[in-house]
């Protein structure tokens, strides 16, 4: 059995550990709340922007998607671009694993059907996960993921588009931590490229927008200038805004993430500390008891 000064410098180790993560729950909570205003303004504007692209690109038709390089399909596929979306920190849980198994997966049934994966990733953890397991980045962003800013998103999103419209890649598949709730992060695959099949355009209209596009179907839309022209000024936009909403979700994510991590870690210390106080308080009736016994033999002794 463990002295009893032994077991007191454990509490004590197990409570300054307490204290560290009560602290960063309350920082990640913070930083959530502050995140999740973030999305709550983001939403709209994206949704809009999901609209308008479906619309236009219905408009246009297929003879004017095809002069479009974003909505052009290649002819053939041999690489697929795969972006995944992880955090710079980790003491989140399964967060950022669950993303970089999902890609790894990804790429393990492209290669089944003879496709090349071609990777690129935000985020250290994703970065440091992928070159450990010997996989070429084609691109890499740290840095930003506690708060990505539009010009983050640019910057992926032009090298994304530029690696399809140059022939690099032939599609481009994009994984990433959706934000539910503070407990609840869904790791959600989204296609970006080639845009007649992207995810986004192509899903059915959500509830809010069912009612409006209903509303609108009933007259007809005259687009000035034509529909070709603004695609090739709204399909890029369509891209960033892609991008920088799964950025954002995976901020949001992150911290939730991290809020129930350390939160728990508090619980499972506090456990600790409650185990290891009957521990010593066992020890000290042990170390009681032994010396009673030693003073009763030391006395019957001197008789």
């Amino acid at each position: 059995m463990a002295s009893q000064r032994d077991v007191k410098s454990k509490i004590g180790s197990v409570k300054n550990i307490q204290k560290i993560t009560r602290a960063m729950e309350m920082v990640a909570a913070a930083r959530l709340r502050r995140a999740e205003q973030r999305i709550a303004a983001l939403r709209p504007y994206a949704n809009a922007i999901r609209r308008m692209t479906r619309q236009a690109a219905q408009a246009a038709g297929g003879a004017e998607s095809a002069r479009v390089p974003l909505l052009a399909e290649h002819e053939s596929e041999s690489a697929v671009a795969v972006l995944l979306v992880t955090g710079d920190r980790g003491l989140a849980g399964a967060f950022n694993s669950q993303v970089i198994r999902a890609g790894v997966r990804m790429a393990g049934e492209l290669g089944q059907e003879g496709l090349r994966s071609s990777w690129y990733a935000t985020g250290r953890r994703g970065v440091s996960s992928l070159s450990f397991r010997g996989y070429e980045l084609e691109g890499s962003y740290v840095g930003f993921s506690d708060r990505p800013s539009y010009a983050d998103a640019r910057t992926i999103a032009d090298d994304l588009m530029t690696a399809y419209v140059d022939g690099r890649v032939d599609r481009v598949e994009m994984v990433y931590n959706a934000y539910i709730s503070p407990l609840r992060q869904t790791v959600t695959h989204e296609r970006l490229l080639p845009l007649t099949k992207a995810t986004i355009v192509g899903e059915e209209p959500s509830d809010g927008e069912e009612v409006e596009e209903e509303t609108r179907s009933h007259a007809a839309v005259e687009y000035e200038p034509d529909p070709e022209q603004i695609l090739r000024r709204l399909l890029p936009d369509y891209v960033e805004i892609s991008v920088y909403r799964a950025l954002v979700e995976s901020t949001a994510g992150f911290f939730g993430a991290q809020m129930t991590a350390m939160r728990s870690a508090s619980d499972n210390a506090g456990e600790i500390i409650t185990e290891l106080t009957l521990q010593m308080n066992r020890a000290r009736q042990a170390e009681i008891t032994q010396e009673i016994m030693e003073v009763v033999a030391g006395a019957e002794g001197l008789r």
